[in-house]
This record gives C-alpha cells, sequence and structure tokens, in this order.
C-alpha cells in the first residue's frame, strides 16, 4: 500500500508565532494564577470540610475504602485458600530468615505476623505479601552480628576463658538490635511518606536492585555455610568481611560435620527435584504444593524419631516458647550506632515493595500510593520492632503465591497471619527439634532465582552498556564494602552516571525533511537539508549550571563560528580604525602644513607644485589592492566589499594573498573624508578573517524543562555576543515551565524580548526567512582580497 495513503496527509495554515503571540491566542495564566501565595495554600490546607475529611481518612486508611465494599461471595473463598497457602510459605521461610537475621527463629514468626496485619489497614496494595525476606534478613544479620559477635558473650571461667558462647544472653542482644534497627528503618519511612517523598525509590534503577540482590545473595549463602558444613567458623563485619568469612570457612572445611552436611545435602536435593516438579505441573496443580512446609514437617520428624542432637550432635533450632511476646520500647540509645543501617534497610525495603506493588497493580488495574505505601511499610516496621520482629517488605515469591491461588485483596493477607498466629500458639513447640541445616538448605535453595540475575551481564551488555556499569559497580562494592556501605557507593554511583550523562548528551544540527515541517538531526538522516543561513541547534539533554559551558563550547563547534576569537578580532579592528582615523587626522595636519611651506618658500610654478603634492600624497596614503578576476558568492553574484585605506599589521593578520601579475590597481586618497568613509566599511567578512553564511542560529530547547542562573547568564552572553558580528538568534520549543523561569531569571530586556522566542522549530525558521530572505549572505573568502603597501623606507611587502 501507498505510504502516501496509509499514513494519510494534512495541512495546516496559520500564523507564524511567537511567545508574545502564542500567549496572546493561548491565555496564558500568570504564575499567581497557577502558584497561589504562601497564605492561601496554608489557609486551604487548613480548612477541614467533610468531603476532605473523608477524602484524608480513605487516603490514610486505605482498608475504610474496600474492606466496606468486600464481597464474601465474590472474594471470600479465592482469599481464604490464598491466604492458607501464603501462610504455609510463611512459616519455612520465617525460620529460616531468621538465622539469616542471626535471631533465634520465632522471631521470624512473629514478623510474618505483626507486620502483615498492620498492612491490611493501612497499605494500598491488594496483592503482596508482608513478611521476612531474604535480602532485609541479610541486612538484619549483617548489624547483629556486627554489635553483637560471639566473642562479646564468652563465658569466663575465673582467668580462663572457654570457647563457649552465653548463646541465651547473645541472642537476647541480637534481638534488642534487630529491634532497634526495625523501628529505626520504620520511623525513617514513615518521615518520607508523611513530607511526601515517595519518589525516593526511583533512585534505585532496576539494574541497580538486581545487582544489589544478587549480591547479597552471595552474602546469604556464605553466612550459611557454617550452618550447611557444621564449622564454627567466625563472623566478620565491615568491608571485605565476606572474604574474610570465606576464608575463615575455607580454613576449617577440615572440621567438616559430616552428619549435618548429609542432612544438608539431603536436604537440598529433595527440594530442588521437588521445585522443579511442582513447576512442571503447576499449569495442572489448584495450588502449588507447600514443598518447604512438608521439607521442615519431614526434617523435623526424622530428627526427633532418630535423635539427631544427642547422637550425632546435629545443631537443631531448640526451644520455640508457645504464646505472643510482650511489646517493649527498643533500645534508644543503639539508634546512633544503626542509623547508616536503618536508612539502608528503609530505602531498599521500600524500593522492593513499591517496584512490587505497581507491578501487580498495572497487571490488575488498580492504583498504589506510593507515598501511603511508605507509611504503611514505616507503621509495619515501628509496630513489628515492638514485638520484637526484624524489618520486612514485600516477598516476590509469596506475591506470587498469592496472586496465582486466586488472592483478590488484602483479606488474603488476614488469613495468613492466622496461620502464623496459630503456629505460634499451639504448635511452635513441634519444631524444636528442627535441624538449622535444614533451615539453611530451605534459604539456599530460595536464592537460585537471584543466582540466575548473572544472566543480565549478557543482556544489559548487548542493550545498554551505562547500565551494565552500574550493575556491576554495583555488585562488586556491594560484595567488598558489604550491604550498607556498597549501597551508598551504588546509589552515588548511579547518580553519577545521570550527571555525567547530562554533562556530555548529544549535541546536533538539524535539518528539514523535504515538503514536512519536521526537523532531524543532519549527521544520521541522509534527506534532511539545512535551510539556507539558518543553523538549528538542539541538545538532547536539559542545559543547567553543570552543562552550560559544554553547551556553548558545541554551539561554537557545530556553527564554525568561534564567537570569542571573532569578537577579539573585531575589538582589534575597531582599535586599529581609531589609530588609522588619528593618523589620517595628523597627516592632513601635515599636508597643510606642506602647502603652505611650498606657497612661502618654493616659488614654483602650479605645475611643478602639484606634481610634489602628489608624490607626498602617494607616498603617505599609497594603496594597492587586488581584485579577483570574477569574485563571486555562492548564488553565483558579485557581492565584492573590499578594503580600502586600511592599515593592516602583518604580524597580526593572516588575510593577505599573493599579487599576480595584471592584477593590482593604486588608488590613492588624500582626503581624510574619504579615508574614515571606506574604514566605516571595515566589518568581519570584509576583512576576510572567517568565512561564514550564517545569519540566523535557532537553539532548540524542547528537550529541556528546567534552566537555572548559570544557564540563563549563558544564553544572554549568546544573545548578545553573536549580535555583535549580526547574527540573530531565537528559541524555539520552550515549555512552560523554562519560560517561567526565564522570566524570574531577568532574561527579557529591551533587546531580548518574547519575539525571540518561538513555539516551535519551524515558526522560528520561517520568521528567519521572513527577515533575513530565503538566500544566504555572501561567503568572504581570504584568498579573494590582497593588499600591498607602500613605504618609502622599504621595498613592497605582500601579506597573505
Amino acid at each position: 500500500m501507498d505510504s502516501r495513503r496509509r499514513f494519510g496527509k494534512y495541512k495546516v495554515e496559520r500564523e507564524v508565532l511567537d511567545e508574545e503571540r502564542l500567549e496572546e491566542l493561548s491565555q496564558r495564566k500568570t504564575y499567581s494564577d497557577i502558584h497561589p501565595p504562601l497564605t492561601k495554600q496554608l489557609k486551604e490546607s487548613f480548612r477541614c470540610t467533610v468531603p476532605k475529611l473523608k477524602r484524608s481518612l480513605v487516603s490514610s486508611f486505605p482498608v475504610l475504602y474496600w474492606l466496606p465494599k468486600y464481597s464474601v461471595w465474590d472474594y471470600g473463598m479465592p482469599d481464604l485458600i490464598s491466604g492458607i497457602s501464603v501462610g504455609i510459605m510463611h512459616l519455612p521461610q520465617g525460620m529460616a530468615y531468621a538465622l539469616l537475621a542471626s535471631v533465634p527463629p520465632v522471631f521470624g514468626l512473629y514478623s510474618s505476623l505483626y507486620p502483615t496485619l498492620i498492612y491490611f489497614i493501612f497499605g494500598t496494595s491488594r496483592h503482596i505479601s508482608i513478611g521476612t525476606f531474604t535480602i532485609l534478613s541479610i541486612m538484619v544479620g549483617s548489624v547483629t552480628e556486627r554489635l553483637a559477635p560471639d566473642v562479646n558473650f564468652t563465658i569466663r571461667n575465673g582467668t580462663n576463658v572457654t570457647e563457649e558462647v552465653d548463646i541465651a544472653t547473645r541472642d537476647l542482644y541480637r534481638v534488642q538490635v534487630a529491634a532497634a534497627t526495625t523501628v529505626l528503618g520504620g520511623l525513617i519511612q514513615l518521615f518520607l511518606g508523611v513530607v511526601k517523598f515517595g519518589f525516593v525509590g526511583t533512585y534505585l534503577s532496576e539494574p541497580l536492585v538486581r545487582a544489589y540482590t544478587t549480591a547479597a545473595a552471595a552474602h546469604a549463602v556464605v553466612g550459611q555455610l557454617r550452618n550447611i558444613s557444621g564449622v564454627s567458623a567466625k563472623r566478620f563485619s565491615g568491608p571485605l568481611s565476606l572474604i574474610y568469612t570465606l576464608v575463615d570457612v575455607c580454613s576449617k572445611l577440615p572440621q567438616t560435620h559430616l552428619p549435618t552436611l548429609a542432612v544438608s545435602a539431603v536436604t537440598m536435593t529433595l527440594l530442588i527435584a521437588a521445585k522443579e516438579l511442582n513447576g512442571f505441573f503447576s499449569s495442572k496443580l489448584p495450588v502449588p504444593v507447600p514443598v518447604e512446609l512438608i521439607t521442615i514437617i519431614a526434617g523435623t520428624l526424622i530428627s526427633s524419631y532418630a535423635h539427631l542432637r544427642s547422637n550425632y550432635s546435629v545443631s537443631v533450632v531448640g526451644e520455640i516458647p508457645n504464646g505472643l511476646q510482650t511489646p517493649n520500647v527498643p533500645s534508644v540509645s543503639l539508634f546512633r550506632e544503626v542509623i547508616g543501617d536503618a536508612f539502608a534497610l528503609a530505602v531498599v525495603g521500600y524500593a522492593i515493595s513499591i517496584s512490587l506493588g505497581k507491578t501487580f497493580a498495572l497487571k490488575h488495574g488498580y492504583k498504589v500510593d506510593s507515598n501511603q505505601e511508605l507509611v504503611a511499610l514505616g507503621l509495619s516496621n515501628v509496630a513489628g520492632g515492638f514485638f520484637q520482629c526484624f524489618s520486612v517488605c514485600a516477598s516476590m515469591s509469596r506475591s506470587l503465591i498469592q496472586v496465582t491461588t486466586g488472592g483478590k485483596t488484602q483479606m488474603a493477607g488476614l488469613a495468613s497471619a492466622l496461620i502464623v498466629l496459630v503456629t505460634i500458639l499451639k504448635l511452635g513447640a513441634l519444631f524444636q527439634e528442627l535441624p538449622k541445616a535444614v533451615l539453611a538448605s530451605v534459604v539456599l535453595v530460595n536464592l537460585k532465582g537471584m543466582f540466575k540475575q548473572y544472566s543480565d551481564i549478557v543482556t544489559l551488555w548487548r542493550t545498554n552498556k551505562t547500565d551494565l556499569v552500574v550493575w556491576l559497580v554495583t555488585w562488586v562494592s556491594t560484595m567488598l564494602l558489604n550491604l550498607d556501605l556498597g549501597l551508598a557507593a551504588s546509589i552515588t554511583f548511579a547518580l553519577f552516571t545521570v550527571i555525567f550523562r547530562t554533562q556530555l548528551p548529544t549535541y546536533s544540527v538539524l535539518g528539514n525533511v523535504p515538503s514536512t515541517e519536521l526537523y532531524v538531526d543532519m549527521e544520521t538522516h541522509r534527506e534532511a537539508r539545512q535551510i539556507p543561513g539558518v543553523t538549528i541547534f538542539r541538545s538532547s539533554a536539559t542545559v543547567y549550571f553543570a552543562n552550560a559551558e559544554l553547551y556553548l563550547e558545541a554551539l561554537k563547534e557545530k556553527s564554525g563560528l568561534d564567537i570569542t576569537k571573532m569578537i577579539l578580532y573585531k575589538r582589534q579592528q575597531e582599535a586599529k580604525q581609531k589609530r588609522g582615523e588619528k593618523r589620517a587626522e595628523r597627516r592632513a595636519k601635515r599636508q597643510a602644513k606642506r602647502e603652505v611651506l611650498f606657497r612661502r618658500k618654493m616659488p614654483m610654478d602650479g605645475v611643478i607644485a602639484e606634481k610634489e603634492q602628489q608624490r607626498w600624497s602617494e607616498k603617505e596614503n599609497g594603496t594597492v589592492f587586488v581584485i579577483p578576476p570574477s569574485p563571486r558568492t555562492l548564488d553565483g553574484q558579485c557581492r565584492w566589499e573590499y578594503l580600502k585605506g586600511g592599515d593592516p599589521d602583518c604580524s597580526s593578520l593572516g588575510w593577505l594573498s599573493e599579487l599576480q601579475d595584471g592584477d593590482t590597481t593604486t588608488l590613492g586618497s588624500s582626503s581624510e573624508d574619504t579615508l574614515s568613509r571606506d574604514l566605516e566599511r571595515v566589518s568581519l567578512g570584509s576583512l576576510g578573517k572567517w568565512t561564514w553564511d550564517i545569519h540566523s542560529i535557532i537553539l532548540d530547547l524542547s528537550t529541556a524543562n528546567f534552566t537555572d542562573t548559570v544557564a540563563i547568564k549563558m544564553f544572554k552572553n549568546i544573545f548578545q555576543d553573536f549580535s555583535e558580528i549580526d547574527v540573530d538568534i531565537y528559541l524555539a520549543g520552550c515549555q512552560e515551565s523554562v519560560v517561567e523561569q526565564l522570566e524570574r531569571g531577568n532574561f527579557f530586556s529591551e533587546t531580548i524580548t518574547k519575539g525571540n522566542l518561538f513555539a516551535s522549530v519551524h515558526d522560528a525558521v520561517l520568521n528567519c526567512l521572513n527577515n533575513r530572505g530565503a538566500t544566504s549572505p555572501p561567503r568572504f573568502d581570504p584568498s579573494a582580497v590582497s593588499v600591498v603597501e607602500n613605504s618609502d623606507s622599504q621595498n613592497s611587502r605582500l601579506f597573505e
């Protein structure tokens, strides 16, 4: 089919619109209309009405919006089935991830209970499952083991120090550290949500998050090696802690506890096989088989009946108290020591949760409020911290189960919390004989998906090298600097890549696509045609203080006009003009004196006096011009202007060429008026120093969404400098925010008005052609004009 018929054609006839005319036609609102005074804003914010109060309550307590509309017949059974499935997953994951956090397993069950209930009230996502998560558990574990290492809890017997560790005291203090970190992280999330900083999660790009979780998975593997192998390795903290821990574990591999290693190997083999079968038959199963729960139950039964702890010294979970813990206020004195870790937990937890929430919201057609999500997560962590929970966020695996099993609302989360509650109250003691090697195996098998993220390296190599560098830097920094410092270094580097890309954008000169009003980069489009006499310059990034100077340099390069040197040269020529005028004045005075002397002291006849006067005149003012045989411009017409009566300086001018035989003409002038009139014709083009055919430059600012004082000053200088060489400057495609910032920055003046701003590039081009015409100005060739100055003291000199 013909492309013209497929896409159609249209024709628009309208006047050329500059900013003034556009504002007149569109009736643009003033700044005060768009931005009311602060007093009025405060008055409106504190005004209380019934609809406003209702909206505030619903936005603060989202459960009030959907719970009254909840249909038991439509959603009750799917939510119940989904909640039971998720609750069954909570049990093994809660206890296993408690090992990552270096706290007793029962506190993982607490972390799966209280935060879920809080999120049920304040959360806006209908499908994510709040609870323990691998990455946050690892981050909490790095804090607890740094502040409560085993060496601080060794039991002393007199002057001798035994190798035994007071596990009860150690675990109690680690729980306090985890709770304090969780509360502080929740307070940070709550504060960010109240001040509407929900966008903070956007600073964690997808490559950064995936690389960070991949490196954190490596930390989890190294941390669980001692539970897998049964060796008593040290746990280091700080930079290079991963390497130190790995070296210590490897050095103690000969001490591997073989029964523990056997339990781990069997458990991981069965888990991997069961998960593969589960995935293979997923389309035929109404709900996924709870492989992890079955593994934990089987491991507990085998350990209990085979007496693995007493007969083979296999480490088990130990005492799990029945009932709930009373709330306790966390130790505020620990806040100062964990504030950096708490901030990292707050940002990472929110980034993971909001990304999952928005993914499911987009799929199911509803909206997630990012600020309210911060508030919900913050309250979940603060409330959980008072009940000795550690930091929580959304879990990908549990959320997928909640969606695939038919969950419609957070009633599924409430049902899963009830399953955990029943386990804590009645069934907790049954898991006392569960080997820790089984829980460690559950952790390692669940990390399989994160290790698959190493394939991102190949994908990013093919798609985006910058994102690949961010991925690699994040992975390396997290592996070497630990989780908290690694995250800070990764975010800093990612922000630097953004700044770097805005400092080095793509600068291009645009050309017109024939028979359209479209303008594209001439370097990348063969059919783009440059408008004669007009240069259209565009940057792919906004212009601000970090790239303003680079923008100006690129403009000089792309336009071919080194404005700094040209203005300097022009001012030098103006100074020479003034010196020439003064010399002409002195010559006129000397000429007048000679005429008087000739009349008084040399009574010669008129003919002799006239010849003598002519000789002196030629001696003083003789100038030779070389006229090219056909001084033509690009349009084929002779428009040459020649330098007359100049006083070139061979040490500074390189624009004079050698004389050719038969091409010289000598003109003499003894008149001051004639010399001054000739000097007024001197310009950069007629001097032949540079060659250009540009009369207008259009700066396309359609890509700019803001500007600042540095950029505004730079634009002012562009207008002023280029006007000195008779080149007009126009701005095109400015967004309203940019126009407002130009107004507030005192950009407009008597010489720079809104008539220099146009709604589009095409409007600016039409204005240029209307003002200057479609024909380009004459090109001035330095080799076309040559001057020979006569002197009675030396022979003729030729200047090129």
